[in-house]
């Protein structure tokens, strides 16, 4: 089974984003090799026909856009909604610790994380660094391993393939980073961020987080499936961005087509650059005015649009396919799912759903459907907070995969494609 190119360049996204600052990066780079032009939100903004342009918020999150030939009060728009972060172990303001002898860093974590699959992993340090004399953050990405969660051995917890292993975030997780010396300097790792960004300039602040070096790669007997970290989302945000880009090479359409890919959906996107903060509806207004709307034209232009979610979808699982409800168990490589929930944790409705499945027959593609079981929780996806925030009429999808929220998660290698060529088709019209 041959791997699409798509989704080798699915891989080659993920492995140069180990932070939503450095995935926000890594879209705007390609969107810039398209023609996208960069935008800030405190400049007056001239927009016309065609436009092609993209924004960014805190570095984390990223809006694009290509201005429709019509006035969006005529057209409306057409919205891919995604989320960048993912996930993950995050360093606290003073991370240097140590005990018994070991230099280690304190970290909390973020989002819903498998604990237990941290450990006995080669990691690393990403994130943002901001300095002395420079209002703009260093990025920053070490690609070395440099720091470890060892497990505890088995003769030491006997118990733990009867019990399971039961992970304290407080006490199990620090890594460690080094041995102490004798002589310990107790800002030693602001001097080893400075020695690594290569800057005498003091460390102010940052944001860093633990990343798994190993690549992303493609496995199974004949390549079925990829392996690889932060595929919940940053596979969603790459359909987005491809769909928007192959659109964009069939021509003009007379709607405005949008990316919005968030930062903090996995601990609720209420922050000023989550889903639930004004970035996508003063995007949405600000392309109704500059083509000579008004505020009557935006909310013309909400009714006439339509927002497809796209969030990674829950597999089937062959040793706990219990977990699934009969007749709603989506598997790899047999096209994107469809998620609906009756308590509107999905925003997906009958009218949406169908919209949906209409886009999905013109590109030939066959969609999945997955509810959860009755006596279980539902999660939730950026659909319900955009929909609620700008009333845009909306759909939650995603592709099928398994181990979400691990450190290293699993997915079909044939599904990516299929899921941009739906996709694609909502921004052709």
């Amino acid at each position: 089974m041959a791997v699409p190119p798509l989704t080798r360049r699915l891989l080659e996204l993920i492995d140069a984003s180990p932070t939503p600052f450095h995935a926000t990066a890594e879209v705007a780079r390609r969107l810039e090799a398209a023609g996208f032009q960069r935008l800030r939100e405190e400049d007056a903004w001239s927009l016309q026909p065609g436009g092609k342009h993209y924004l960014t918020r805190n570095g984390s999150t990223l809006v694009a856009f290509e201005v429709g030939q019509e006035p969006p009060g005529r057209a409306g728009f057409r919205i891919v909604g995604a989320h960048t972060d993912s996930p993950n172990l995050r360093l606290k303001p003073h991370p240097e610790l140590s005990k018994e002898g070991y230099r280690q860093l304190a970290v909390e974590p973020y989002g819903g994380v498998l604990l237990a699959t941290w450990l006995d992993r080669d990691l690393s340090l990403a994130g943002r660094v901001f300095v002395q004399d420079r209002p703009e953050p260093l990025l920053l990405r070490v690609p070395r391993p440099v720091c470890r969660i060892p497990n505890v051995a088995i003769h030491l917890n006997r118990e733990v393939n009867d019990k399971g292993l039961v992970v304290n975030p407080q006490q199990h997780l620090p890594p460690l980073v080094g041995l102490e010396p004798a002589q310990a300097d107790p800002e030693w790792f602001r001097a080893f961020l400075a020695a690594e960004l290569s800057t005498d300039a003091p460390v102010l602040a940052f944001d860093l987080m633990l990343y798994d070096v190993q690549p992303s790669t493609v496995s199974g007997l004949e390549g079925e499936f990829v392996h690889a970290p932060r595929l919940d989302n940053l596979a969603s945000c790459h359909a987005g961005l491809e769909a928007l880009l192959a659109a964009q090479a069939r021509g003009p359409a007379p709607f405005t087509r949008v990316i919005a890919l968030y930062d903090h959906e996995e601990v609720g996107s209420q922050s000023a650059e989550g889903a639930g903060s004004n970035a996508l509806l003063a995007s949405m207004e600000r392309v109704a005015l500059a083509r000579g709307g008004s505020r009557e034209e935006l909310h013309r232009a909400v009714a006439r649009s339509l927002l497809v979610s796209a969030d990674m979808a829950h597999a089937i699982h062959p040793n706990w396919s219990d977990r699934h409800e009969p007749r709603h168990a989506p598997r790899l490589n047999q096209g994107p799912v469809l998620k609906l929930n009756s308590e509107m944790r999905y925003a997906t409705n009958a009218d949406t759903a169908a919209r949906f499945e209409r886009l999905a027959r013109r590109a030939d593609v066959s969609l999945q459907r997955f509810v959860t079981r009755s006596d279980m929780r539902c999660g939730s996806t950026i659909g319900p907070i955009s929909a609620s925030r700008t009333g845009v009429p909306t759909v939650d999808v995603g592709n099928p995969m398994l181990s979400m929220h691990s450190i290293r998660e699993m997915a079909g290698s044939q599904d990516q494609e299929r899921m941009v060529r739906v996709l694609t088709e909502l921004f052709v019209g």
